[in-house]
Formats: C-alpha cells, structure tokens, sequence
C-alpha cells in the first residue's frame, strides 16, 4: 500500500466519527452545533441541517474508507483507521462540552 492509502484510512475514521453526533441528534429532534452555525461549530443548527451533516460526513468518509484499501489483513490500515475515529471522539467530546451554554 501507498502512504496516501494509510493517510485516507485516518481521515476515513475521523469522518465516519463525525457521522455519529450529528445524525443521532438530528434523527432524534434535537438542535446540535454543525460548522453552518451562528456562530460556526458553536451555535445549534437544526435537526434537519444535522442529518444532512452527518450523511455529507457518512458518504465522506465512506469513499475515503473504500479509496485507502482497509482490510482488517492490513493491521497498520485498521490501526490508523482507528486512531482516526479516537481522534475525532475526543476532538468531538472537548468541542461539545459546553454547546448549550451558547
């Protein structure tokens, strides 16, 4: 594999976990920030805005995914690919802490 293959399967994890917050929000009715905001990433855009987010963000990192060639043979790939999603987490998890208090 090429060095872009593994750059792709990080980026793959970190869209595929971007997915997660915005489609759970927005499929459940609720308000949740989106870099579309007022003020961006911090004020809340509505449901429908989120799951539209989150579909950009599933079909994204799914074309990533399939372009960097992730097999679970391949444990460099799944290894960056995970990282890719823990990074995304914690980035997410500190970012949202205070998204009501907007």
């Amino acid at each position: 594999m090429k060095w872009y293959h593994y750059f792709c399967a990080f980026w793959a994890g970190m869209f595929l976990a971007n997915f997660v917050p915005h489609f759970i929000n927005g499929v459940s009715g609720n308000a949740f920030p989106t870099p579309f905001a007022n003020p961006p990433g911090k004020g809340l855009s509505s449901p429908v805005i989120n799951v539209l987010w989150a579909m950009f963000n599933l079909l994204v990192g799914y074309l990533l995914l399939r372009f960097s060639k992730t097999t679970s043979q391949n444990k460099l790939s799944m290894l960056l690919l995970f990282i890719g999603i823990i990074c995304m987490s914690v980035m997410l998890s500190l970012t949202f802490v205070d998204k009501m208090k907007v």
